[in-house]
C-alpha cells in the first residue's frame, strides 16, 4: 500500500509547501493538517509550541502516512528533534534545507532571515547557518505581523507594503545578498519583498527548499492522488485563504474539522 505524505502547519502557510510537493510528486496523495484554532504559533512559548506540534503530528500519523513534513518554521525550530526521536518514519523540517541553500547561494556571507518572533528567538537559523558557514554574518529580523496579514488575505493591502518596507529597512542597511523567508506564509509576499529589496538580493523560499529535499524510496504513479485537508477551526476561512496559496487545479478544497484539546 502506498501511503500518503503528511504535512503539518499552524495554519494555511504550509499550503505553500504542499504546492511545491504536489509539483515534484504529482502522483502522491497528501494529508494536510492546519492547527487554525491555535495560530499563530510564533508568539507562544517553547513548551506550548512543542506540545501543540506533537498533538497535531500524533493525529497525522494515525492515517497512517509514510513521511511527515513540518511545514512551519516555528514548530521546526522547537520540536523537530523530539519528533524525529519519537516517530519511526522520516520527519522533514523547513529550517535545515533553507539554511543549506542560503549558505550555497551567498557570495558576501551576509545573510538575512525573516521569521516569526519565536523562530528568530530560537536562534535555529543562526545555528544552522554557522554550522555550515562559520564565517557568515547572519541578520535575523522578527516580522510577526506578516502572518496575520497573510492569514487575513491582505496581501495587496497598502499596509502590507508599508510593513514590508519597514521590516526590510535594517537588512538593506546591512548589505545582505541573501534573504531567507523563514516562515511558510512569507512566500505569498515574495514578489513584494523582492520588489522592495531589488534583483541583487537572492531570496530563499523555505517552502521550495523543503520540497527539494524530500526523497521517496518509491513514488506513487497514480493520475488521481487523494488530497485530504483538516483544520482545527474555521473551515470557510481556510478555504478562502487557499485561493492565495494554491493553483486553481487544486481548488476548491474539501476541508474537514478536527477539534484539538
Amino acid at each position: 500500500m502506498n501511503l500518503p505524505i503528511g504535512i503539518f502547519d499552524s495554519g494555511a502557510g504550509g499550503l505553500t509547501v504542499l504546492r511545491e510537493i504536489a509539483k515534484r510528486f504529482p502522483g502522491e496523495s497528501i494529508v494536510y493538517f492546519g492547527d487554525t484554532a491555535r495560530l499563530p504559533y510564533g508568539d507562544k512559548s517553547q513548551d506550548t509550541i512543542s506540545r501543540y506540534t506533537h498533538q497535531c503530528v500524533n493525529y497525522l500519523v494515525t492515517f497512517p502516512v509514510k513521511i511527515v513534513v513540518i511545514a512551519c518554521n516555528t514548530a521546526s525550530a522547537y520540536a523537530i528533534h523530539s519528533l524525529k526521536d519519537k516517530f519511526n518514519i522520516p520527519v522533514i523540517d523547513v529550517v535545515a534545507p533553507s539554511a543549506q541553500k542560503a549558505c550555497k547561494t551567498t557570495v558576501n556571507g551576509r545573510i538575512g532571515v525573516l521569521g516569526t518572533a519565536a523562530t528568530i528567538r530560537s536562534g535555529c537559523y543562526q545555528r544552522a547557518i554557522h554550522a555550515m558557514l562559520p564565517q557568515a554574518n547572519v541578520f535575523p529580523i522578527a516580522s510577526p505581523l506578516f502572518v496575520p496579514l497573510v492569514e487575513e488575505n491582505l496581501i495587496a493591502h497598502p499596509a502590507t507594503e508599508l510593513l514590508v518596507k519597514e521590516y526590510l529597512k535594517p537588512l538593506q542597511l546591512e548589505k545582505i545578498d541573501t534573504l531567507i523567508l523563514g516562515c511558510t506564509h512569507y512566500p505569498v509576499l515574495k514578489e513584494l519583498i523582492s520588489k522592495t529589496l531589488g534583483d541583487s538580493i537572492q531570496i530563499i523560499d523555505s517552502a521550495t527548499c523543503c520540497a527539494d529535499t524530500i526523497s521517496l524510496t518509491s513514488q506513487n504513479k497514480t493520475e488521481t492522488p487523494n488530497y485530504q485537508f483538516f483544520v482545527s477551526d474555521d473551515i470557510e476561512r481556510f478555504q478562502r485563504l487557499a485561493t492565495a496559496f494554491l493553483p486553481s487545479n487544486l481548488l476548491p478544497l474539501k476541508v474537514n474539522l478536527i477539534a484539538m484539546d
